[in-house]
């Protein structure tokens, strides 16, 4: 089993490769985003405290995400592992993905974030804008801004994961393929060292 974090800045390509690995590796991609729409669209309980927050104008606060999170794991016993795509965000996020986990007898394994020059994001957003018919993909300051919110929000989380051996930076520019077989190669190291150690604790 392999569980993943997968970072990258708004345009980095993030989406695309994502779908790539839960192909090869049998994983589940779980976007928070994804995870809200599911919850509030179906007016579960989870769903209905998101809603009341929001309703408010109010964050939606860490346990009832990570309820989610919880449910979305549990649904999948059968998975290869997770690709967490837009959680954690914050240190406290971290630490209850790592506690989250625990209890399902896992761990998250790597953190990979895709590096991508801010210059190449603005050309590419700007390049989507012209079709995506979204306003915030033509305006500069915008992107810039959300570019920023990005680095300020994962740093700390990379920073996080950093310190236990567990992240990695890879090269976001190039072709799908050159990209996808640069996380390749990271996953399947960490896959075989999570293998090994997994046989000498059996021993």
């Amino acid at each position: 089993m392999i569980n993943l974090i997968l970072f990258g800045p708004p345009g980095s390509g993030k989406g695309t490769q994502a779908a790539y690995l839960v192909e090869k590796y049998n994983l589940v991609h779980i976007s928070t985003g994804d995870l809200f729409r599911y919850e509030m669209g179906n007016d579960t309980p989870l769903g209905q405290q998101a809603k009341a927050y929001i309703s408010k104008g109010e964050l939606v606060p860490d346990e009832v995400t990570i309820g989610m999170l919880h449910n979305k794991v549990l649904a999948h016993p059968d998975a290869g592992g997770f690709i967490f795509d837009g959680f954690p965000r914050t240190i406290l996020q971290a630490e209850a993905l790592d506690r989250l986990l625990e209890e399902e007898g896992s761990v998250v394994h790597v953190l990979i974030a895709l590096n991508v020059d801010d210059e190449e994001i603005v050309k590419r957003i700007k390049l989507r804008g012209a079709t995506s018919g979204r306003a915030d993909d033509l305006d500069e300051n915008i992107i810039r801004n959300r570019i920023e919110v990005y680095k300020n929000e994962t740093t700390p989380v990379y920073d996080y994961y950093d310190q236990q051996g567990k992240s990695h930076m890879v090269d976001g520019i190039g072709s799908i393929d050159d990209i996808f077989n640069r996380l390749c190669a990271i996953i399947d190291t960490v896959g075989d060292n999570a293998m090994l150690t997994a046989q000498e604790e059996k021993k």
